[in-house]
């Protein structure tokens, strides 16, 4: 039986969420701009810190509205010049916004263009717009302004809005979404009301953003994941003042949100005579924290995401990618959720391994709590070690029989290190997934560990050294949480 409890409603959640959808839409006129927060497509987040939540649950929300909806994508041009890397998928943000432009077009949603934001003509930005422009994609470009948020009267000016390409739309829903937090979606949608309201056009603006959780505690361990998530933008949750002004309620926001809401709020003043929101909650249509059915069950998950969070920090750091302020960011988070590092349960057995084999190993935790390890060998790495004894529990194999036999494993050494040029005669984990299929297909047994390999996915695995490119890309794509040592192997 597994230990890992559900504590999200997904279906209850479809169907509030898309309740509010249309009931925020109705309040406008003639379009609604909808910013969409984190991951449309693939939220891996939220179903980490809410087990229950399915990734795609946004998408499907948008599918019932198929017909009115239009996507438009913001990319930040200064991410693209830094080639940012969306850490769930390994992508860069470019590669993921063509990702994301293929997915909703395979399944009916109209994406009519992607705006680039914060340009200023980088060399990297214009050789994406041609790569976009290639692929008949229309492109737009949003500049910086001076003085943004807090000048009004320059922001909505012909020097500040004004400066932005208008996006031409043509439905009346309009998404805008990014490949990552950072990209510039409030402000897309804010420029694109100012240049609406000068065509005389009735525009509203909605958000909906899983994270933070408005209608739960503020150090609610969930909401704490968040920032852990969002380290490196310096994201910080807080009581929203013109909510608790307004209402006298204490609902949560974060600090972005809260400091764009005078600017939000004098346009819409500007546009229509008044306001309709009076806080930043207002503004939004999450109904996730209505649907969390066990709260202990997402607490736990989203400490163990705090956890994560911090060693992967920790690598990122010793890689070069990471600061020392962003990982003393995510110490304070620990501690304020009230766990350690030694709360992941796959680090002790790890390191004990390590320090028995005198070699680099590694641990996974199953479903049903059960933790397996995997130990350096002449034939593999550890991850693939770990891999193949995760399997044969699965399939309820004797640890002591051999998936594979050296002479199958031995040929794909000698290609590697003989004619492809690698140090390491070990298999990689995409490698011993070859091989093993191979295998499969005249042992029974090698077959049976094949038919387990959807039962990876929750997985948790510590690695006592950082893993290859190769090897944390296999685990991600297996749906296997993977954190590691702040250390290579020698």
């Amino acid at each position: 039986m597994s230990i890992k409890k559900i504590g999200f409603d997904n279906d209850k959640y479809l169907k509030m969420q898309s309740e509010h959808i249309r009931e925020r839409i109705s309040q406008f006129g003639d379009k609604l701009y909808l910013e969409f927060g984190g991951k449309l497509f693939d939220d891996f987040h939220a179903s980490r810190v809410l087990p229950g939540f399915k990734p795609d649950s946004k998408l499907q929300m948008l599918l019932q509205l198929k017909d009115e909806v239009e996507v438009v994508i913001v990319i930040n041009s200064a991410d693209i010049e830094k080639n940012k890397v969306r850490g769930d998928l390994g992508i860069t943000y470019d590669v993921d916004v063509i990702r994301l432009y293929n997915i909703f077009s395979k399944i009916g949603l109209y994406v009519s263009s992607v705006v680039l934001t914060q340009y200023e003509g980088q060399a990297s930005a214009d050789a994406f717009q041609e790569r976009l422009e290639a692929l008949g994609i229309k492109v737009y470009h949003h500049y910086h302004i001076k003085g943004y948020p807090s000048d009004l009267q320059l922001i909505m000016s012909d020097e500040g809005y004004g400066k932005n390409d208008f996006v031409e739309t043509t439905h009346n829903l309009v998404v805008v979404t990014a490949p990552g937090p950072g990209s510039g979606k409030m402000a897309t949608c804010l420029s694109q009301l100012y240049h609406e309201h000068k065509r005389n056009v009735k525009a509203g603006y909605a958000k909906f953003e899983t994270f933070p959780i408005w209608n739960i505690p503020l150090r609610h361990p969930v909401n704490i994941a968040y920032e852990a998530a969002t380290s490196d933008l310096n994201d910080l949750n807080m009581i929203d003042p013109f909510h608790l002004e307004a209402y006298g309620v204490t609902t949560v926001n974060y600090n972005r949100d809260v400091e764009i809401f005078p600017v939000l709020n004098a346009m819409f003043e500007k546009i229509i005579g008044e306001s309709p929101y009076k806080s930043p909650t207002d503004m939004g249509v999450n109904m996730a924290g209505s649907c969390i059915v066990d709260d202990e069950a997402v607490r736990e998950a989203a400490k163990q995401e705090i956890v994560r969070r911090y060693y992967n920090a920790l690598c990122g750091r010793r890689q070069g990618s990471v600061s020392d302020e962003e990982v003393y960011k995510l110490e304070l988070l620990m501690k304020q959720a009230g766990v350690s590092s030694s709360d992941r349960k796959v680090v002790a057995p790890a390191l004990e391994r390590e320090k028995n084999t005198g070699a680099p190993a590694a641990a996974m935790e199953l479903p049903d709590g059960t933790i397996i390890t995997g130990k350096t060998s002449n034939l593999l790495g550890a991850s693939s070690a770990v891999l193949l004894n995760a399997l044969k529990y699965f399939a309820k194999i004797d640890d002591d029989v051999l998936l594979m036999s050296p002479q199958v494993i031995e040929p794909i050494q000698n290609l590697k290190v003989g004619h492809l040029g690698n140090i390491n005669p070990r298999l990689h984990t995409d490698e011993t997934l070859l091989a093993l299929s191979i295998c499969a297909t005249t042992s029974e047994k090698a077959k049976l560990a094949m038919d387990e390999i959807a039962s990876l996915r929750g997985c948790e695995v510590h690695s006592t050294v950082i893993l290859s490119a190769v090897d944390e890309r296999i685990f991600k794509r297996l749906g296997v949480n993977v954190t590691c040592e702040p250390k290579y192997e020698r």
